[in-house]
Formats: structure tokens, C-alpha cells, sequence
């Protein structure tokens, strides 16, 4: 039965896109513009939750039909694009169909990576809404999205709407609304969409997640996690301006999904824990309003030069955030994890900390494990311990054999960001053409995209705290734990 078509707005009046309604209990003096209707309890700002259709089907877990060939086509071929065709060249079973970009010759040049590898060219889509035709085609089974973030949403919609599964660049949605549009398709229709969060395939954050999923850390009771990147050699070659156009017209934590993503895995959120509210606040724009009156020529850049925020969830543990992309620092997504039994941190120096019978009980004289007593609890395990770590507890995915080569030192043959980004697409087609649930779900992108719209609404409103909506109506505690899943 042919899967039904909703237009992108149709979706958006389903998901109860609104600007600034209440539904209950507010004063005229605490309206705020917000991209769904909204009450605030006792200081609290809710955002209103959409019930699901009946016909709808909870995503947690979900498994496709196993396909032999995975057919894709790409929509947005400009900065991170192109990349993503060339490591899909490197992947089996899998065919390049479609290649589509507003702008023809864009598309027209990543049939050079095809050509290279051997691989049949792929009919070319362009123009404002050349994604639909693509998104149509009877001979395509997955769309990658890697448009600018603003239009994430109307392409994965409607790629759904087509029976298609969708994979969507970081990050995956701007508002609440749209996150729950793209909950909605996904469920309506039944096809997987995930968010391409390539930080989670990080080689440091996939031994340190298996760590802490181990007990390693004993229980984890804090996380942190940031986006600060100085983008300064950058913002002129967003294409149309894109990207500084988006900063200048929104504040709050626009880029989350770096540093949210992995601490979210890691705390088993959806899985046993669920994200229950945050607190936001801004600087002033300084280096930002600079930049926008010198490219746009506008007077005021509405983000904060720095973003910070606190989150806290359902089971008691707090995650701290921060977003800063203008001002020199250097880069870091901080990625920090905190346990009552031990502590990982990747910047700006990677290192753990073990309690000393934490280390006994894990270490074996077969793996060598150096003089455990000499360890000083003022500062970072010796590089040695952590190395010796970092091997007894390599993920099952970085050990995962591709041509009889470990997936990690696979990846990092191939490249992208040192090899992350091609653990990420050769998951997304493994589990695809296994029929296994995908490593990161619906709900993870919208979750971890929400952080954007949430994050304004709080810092626009004195810092008040914002309940986090739980995109999976309930279910988060369903899951005992996240899976990573492999073919018997």
C-alpha cells in the first residue's frame, strides 16, 4: 500500500506550531514567542507534548526489513556533502543513486568520487525543491541530508512522507515543532530517521562509553559536554551566507549535538533516564555583533558570544553545556564524565582518573597492567594506565572487522575527522542492511536538537527553567540500557 503524502506545513499544523499561545494559566506579562504552545507551573515553562496518531508506532528499538543494497541519494552537496559521498564509496552493499544540490554543479562534481571507485554515475537533482524528484524515486532507500540547518526538516519530512529512511546532518531540527514533526513522520510512516552525530563514533568517546557502560566509572552522576570552535576562517563560505544568517538571528545553544550526544549515550538517556529540564543563560555579543555588521551589515547579533547551560535529569545527574563559536578559544567539546568510581576527560587533555580498587578489580596480570599503586589521585592516571585502559575497553564497534581489519583502524584510512564520520555512515548502512535498530534513533535527534529552541526560550526568559519534552511519549524507560547491535 502506497505510503501517504503530508506536505512539509501540513506536517508542521499537526505538530501545533504556534507562536506564542498559552493553553494555560498565563499572564499576559510572561507571553514569549515559542514554536509550540506553552504554561508555566510555579516558574516552570512547559512546552505542550502532541499526542500521537493511532496509527503511529513507538521507534525505540525499531527494525526495518534487511535490504541487500542500500540505495542512497544526498541532498545538500556543498561543505559537508561531498565528503560523505566519497566515504559511502568505500562502503559494500551499498549504491549511489542520487546526488542533489540547489546548485547542479555541486552535485555535478561528487560524480567524480563514483567514477574513482568504480561505481555507476548517479542522475543528478538540483534547484530549490530538486530533493522532491529524489525523494520520489522508486530507486532509492535512504536520503542523506547535509542541507544548511534550515532546511533539515522539510527535506527529511517529506523524504519520509516517500517511505524513504533519512539520515540528517547536525543539527537534525531548529525547533521544538520540528522536532516533532520529524518524531511524527518517522512514527507514521515507519522508516528510521537518525541524526548524524559523527562525535559519538569519536574513537576517545567510544572506549570511555564502553567504560562507563561497563561500571568502570561506577555510577555516572555528571557529564559535560560543549560546542567551541572559533569559526572565524569559516563564515564567508557558508553557502548563501547560511550559517551566520542563523547565529545572528537566534541565541541559545544552536550546535548541541557534539557535546549532548555522546554524554546522553553515556547516561543511557531514552534508555532508563530521560532529560527532565534546563536552566540557560548568554553573554552579551561582542565578537559576533562585530561580524554581523561587517558581512550583513545588521546592527544586532542576537547569540551570545558564549552559551552555557545546566541540565538535570529524571534519575538525579546534571550535564553541563556550553556553545562558542566567537571567540578564540581553543577547540573543545569538552566531553567529560563524572562517576562516584572514576572520571574520563578528552579536553584539553585526554586522561582518566580509577579509584585503586576500581583498577584491581578491571586489571588482569594478563593484560599488563603497570604498578596501580604508585597511581597519585590529585591528578590523572599515568598515561600508561590510561592506554592500557583504553585497550582492555575498546568498543565492540571500534573492533568490529571490516575486510578483517578492525573498524577503527579502517576509519582511519578513509579519514573524516579522524575516521568518526566513516564509523558513522558504515554503522547507519550495517544495521540497514541487517535490519538491526540503528545505533542512534528519532528520538536522540530530536532530543539533542531541541537543546537549540530550549535554550533561547530559557536564556529570553530570565534563565528560567524549561522542561525538556519527552519526544518519546513515555517510553523512555521501556529500554534497559543503549545497544550497540551487531548480526549473529
Amino acid at each position: 500500500m502506497k505510503t501517504p503524502k503530508f506536505s512539509f506545513r501540513e506536517l508542521l499544523c499537526v505538530a501545533v506550531i504556534s507562536v506564542a499561545a498559552i493553553f494555560s494559566g498565563c499572564s499576559d506579562a510572561e507571553l514569549f514567542q515559542a514554536s509550540v504552545d506553552y504554561k508555566i507551573v510555579d516558574g516552570v515553562i512547559h512546552l505542550y507534548e502532541p499526542q500521537p496518531h493511532p496509527s503511529q508506532q513507538c521507534m525505540l528499538e525499531f527494525r526495518a526489513e534487511p535490504m541487500d543494497t542500500v540505495r542512497v541519494g544526498f541532498v545538500g552537496l556543498g561543505m559537508r556533502g561531498p565528503g560523505a559521498v566519497e566515504r559511502f564509496t568505500y562502503i559494500d552493499g551499498v549504491a549511489i543513486n542520487g546526488l542533489c544540490d540547489k546548485y547542479a554543479d555541486r552535485a555535478e562534481r561528487c560524480q567524480q568520487y563514483l567514477i574513482n571507485a568504480g561505481m555507476p554515475e548517479a542522475k543528478v537533482y538540483s534547484g530549490d525543491v530538486g530533493y522532491k524528484a529524489l525523494c520520489e524515486s522508486e530507486d532509492i532507500d535512504l536520503v542523506y541530508i547535509a542541507t544548511p540547518w534550515q532546511l533539515h526538516v522539510e527535506v527529511a519530512v517529506y523524504a519520509m512522507n516517500q517511505g524513504k529512511h533519512v539520515a540528517i546532518e547536525v543539527p537534525s531540527a531548529n525547533t521544538v515543532a520540528e522536532c516533532w514533526a520529524l518524531v511524527d513522520a518517522a512514527e507514521r510512516n515507519k522508516v528510521h530517521c537518525t541524526i548524524l552525530e559523527n562525535c559519538c563514533y569519536d574513537h576517545f568517546e567510544l572506549t570511555t562509553l564502553n567504560m562507563a557502560h561497563s561500571g568502570v566509572f561506577g555510577e555516572i552522576i555528571h557529564a559535560e559536554g560543549s560546542y567551541i570552535h572559533n569559526l572565524e576562517p569559516y563564515w564567508r563560505h557558508y553557502a548563501d551566507n547560511w550559517r551566520l544568517e542563523y547565529n545572528q538571528a537566534h541565541n541559545g545553544d544552536v550546535y548541541a549535538t557534539h557535546g549532548i550526544g555522546p554524554n546522553c549515550q553515556a547516561l543511557n538517556i531514552h534508555r532508563g533516564d530521560r532529560l527532565d529540564y534546563l536552566v540557560s543563560m548568554s553573554t552579551k555579543s561582542i565578537n559576533g555583533a562585530k561580524l554581523t555588521k561587517e558581512i550583513m551589515g545588521e546592527d544586532e547579533c542576537k547569540q551570545g558570544d558564549q552559551i552555557n547551560t545546566l541540565i538535570r535529569t529524571h534519575n538525579g545527574c546534571t550535564i553541563d553545556m556550553q556553545h562558542n563559536v566567537m571567540t578564540p578559544r581553543p577547540y573543545s567539546r569538552m566531553y567529560q564524565l563524572v562517576g562516584t568510581e572514576g572520571y574520563a576527560n578528552k579536553y584539553p587533555v585526554a586522561g582518566y582518573t580509577f579509584k585503586l580498587d576500581q583498577l584491581q578489580s578491571v586489571a588482569t596480570d594478563e593484560h599488563g597492567m603497570p604498578d596501580i599503586e604508585a597511581l597519585d589521585h590529585h591528578s590523572f592516571a599515568p598515561q600508561s594506565v590510561s592506554a592500557e585502559m583504553m585497550m582492555l575497553y575498546k568498543h565492540p564497534v571500534q573492533k568490529q572487522l571490516v575486510d578483517g581489519v578492525p573498524l577503527q583502524d579502517y576509519s582511519l584510512s578513509i579519514g573524516g575527522h579522524g575516521g568518526m564520520d566513516f564509523i558513522m555512515d558504515y554503522r547507519l548502512v550495517y544495521c540497514l542492511r541487517n535490519g538491526l535498530p540503528l545505533d542512534m534513533d528519532v528520538y536522540d535527534a530530536a532530543e539533542w536538537s531541541a537543546m537549540g529552541e530550549l535554550t533561547r526560550i530559557s536564556i529570553e526568559n530570565g534563565s528560567k527553567p524549561v522542561k525538556v519534552p519527552d519526544f518519546t511519549r513515555g517510553n523512555w524507560d521501556k529500554v534497559d540500557g543503549l545497544t550497540f547491535y551487531f548480526a549473529e
